[in-house]
Order: structure tokens, then sequence, then C-alpha cells
């Protein structure tokens, strides 16, 4: 092969991961041998293909999350993580995981993005691509009453940087970015807080002196509308669902998860486990499919 393969890790085996995988391979059969399939060995000797982990006798049992599978899971992201420092792999495409079941045996991450910034290294930004929107993430997986006074002026900088990182990638000569202010109306001049203006127009002004083109802090309930309307390339969000809620609203089933700025490409369906829907064969792929078309670019 011209390229090292992506290593496709099965996720919590008793959600829709490992069969979001099957299907692909199904629908994509000529390119099989572009990946590596990661988790248990019942899964792995149906598919034909890819990397065990776990107990050789382990049997998933659909919807309904265990002790081992969530050891599965984890080892499964282990393998692709070492994998991928070793040269075996270009990146990873991973499965969703059950946050709380890692948590009960031991994760101490609070997602993927940071057990892979661990693992590999550098300075994670949270993003989201592969539809109508692209957004970037300032802080992520922290309670929303902390954001204020959490979020510094380095997460701004660093999550607009990685946003123009990633859409000159793919294909923006130069990135149209905005920057969402925290507070309504990015805090009215101050009347309504005064964060946007101490500190995140500030980083603006700095992004512009150094010849991007940045515009911010923009109220969140309006800049959305402006970049599908092709006003920006990327908006970067100050919190979770300021980011989140709009970008799954438009582009639910096409947009996929990035962890921008670390040492190699790890990408995910933005949705999780959806027990309710495992082994019905009714689960969306499409988000799966925007998961690998990115991973695949960004490798190239």
């Amino acid at each position: 092969m011209s390229r090292l393969p992506l290593a496709l890790t099965c996720g919590d085996p008793a959600g829709v991961g490992p069969e979001l995988i099957e299907s692909w391979l199904r629908a994509h059969p000529a390119l099989a041998a572009t990946v590596v399939p990661i988790g248990p060995a019942k899964w792995i000797a149906r598919l034909g293909q890819g990397q065990v982990v776990g107990p050789a006798d382990y049997e998933a049992r659909l919807g309904q999350p265990d002790t081992a599978g969530q050891l599965i899971a984890l080892e499964a992201m282990e393998l692709a993580a070492r994998g991928t420092t070793g040269g075996r792999f270009s990146g990873v495409v991973t499965g969703p995981i059950n946050k709380k079941g890692l948590a009960d045996v031991g994760y101490t991450f609070p997602g993927q993005t940071e057990f892979f910034a661990n693992r590999w290294g550098g300075a994670p930004v949270m993003a989201f691509a592969g539809g109508r929107l692209t957004v970037g993430l300032a802080t992520w997986h922290i309670p929303l009453h902390t954001v204020a006074t959490t979020l510094t002026s380095e997460d701004v900088r660093r999550t607009v940087l990685a946003l123009i990182t990633l859409r000159k990638k793919l294909g923006d000569d130069r990135p149209r970015i905005a920057v969402c202010g925290l507070n309504p109306h990015a805090g009215e001049g101050g009347l309504l807080g005064t964060e946007d203006d101490a500190l995140i127009q500030p980083v603006v002004e700095r992004l512009r002196a150094e010849g991007h083109d940045v515009s911010g802090p923009l109220p969140g309930d309006t800049v959305f509308h402006r970049h599908l309307q092709g006003e920006f390339d990327a908006v970067a969000a100050i919190y979770h669902d300021q980011g989140l809620a709009p970008l799954k609203t438009v582009d639910f089933s096409t947009a996929a998860n990035l962890s921008l700025g670390l040492r190699h490409v790890r990408t995910s369906p933005d949705h999780g486990t959806a027990y309710d829907l495992a082994g019905q064969g009714t689960a969306d792929r499409g988000s799966f499919d925007a998961a690998v078309r990115l991973a695949f670019a960004l490798t190239a």
C-alpha cells in the first residue's frame, strides 16, 4: 500500500460502533485494506480482518454495557494510540464510548480527546467538520458555570489557529474565522459581561495583526447563520453547547469530531453509543462516514 491504514476502534462493543464499522466495510469493499478494525475477537472473526483486543470468548450484549466491554473499548484505544506513534497506523477513527462506564473501570479522562492528547502530546482542540458547518471549541467538557473563570486568551488563540490549519488542509487559501462572544450579544459593550471586551477582543486583534482573517467577538445567536450564508469558513465557539447545539441541528448526520492540535490525526462520529439502536440496523452511518473521510483527507 502507498499509505499506512487507519485504525478503527470499536468503542463500546455493546453500542453502535461495531455495526457502523461493519456497515462501512460492506459499503466500501475496495477500501478494506486501508483500515484496521480493532475490537473483540468474535467480531473481528466475523469481519475477516482486524486486531483483536479482550478475551477470546467475550460476546457483547447489544444495548447492555458491561465491565468487560469497557475494558475492551479502552484496550482498543490504547492499541490504536500506540500503533499510530509506532508507525503502524496513519491515524485513528474512534467508535463512541461510554464515559461513565469507562470511569467506573479507572479511566481518568473526560473524553477521548483528552486521552489521545495524553498519549500523543500536543495542545488539543475539539472541533467538528464534514458538513455545512466547521466549529471549534475553546473549552469543552467542563461545567457551564466554570467557563467564564476557566477560559483564557490562549484557549481562544489555540482554537482559532487550529481552525485555520484545518480549513487550509481542507482547501481554503485564507480561512475566515469567526469568534463567538461568551456573553449574550457579545457582552453588549460591557453591559452583559466584561469577558468579551477584556479577554476575547484582544486575542482577535492580535491575530488580525498577524495577518489572519479573524472576526469577533460576535454574538453567538447570529454567527452560525452568517457561517451558513458563506461569510465565514469556521466558527470558534467558547463553550461546548454554544458550538454543538447549532452544529448538531444542521449537521447531525454529516459532521464528525476531530481532535486538532495533536501529533496524529484522530476523528470520530459526533454521537454516542446509542444503546437503544444497537443491533437493530437503523443507526445512521453518516457521521461515521464523515469521520473516515476526514481522517483520510487529513492523513493524505
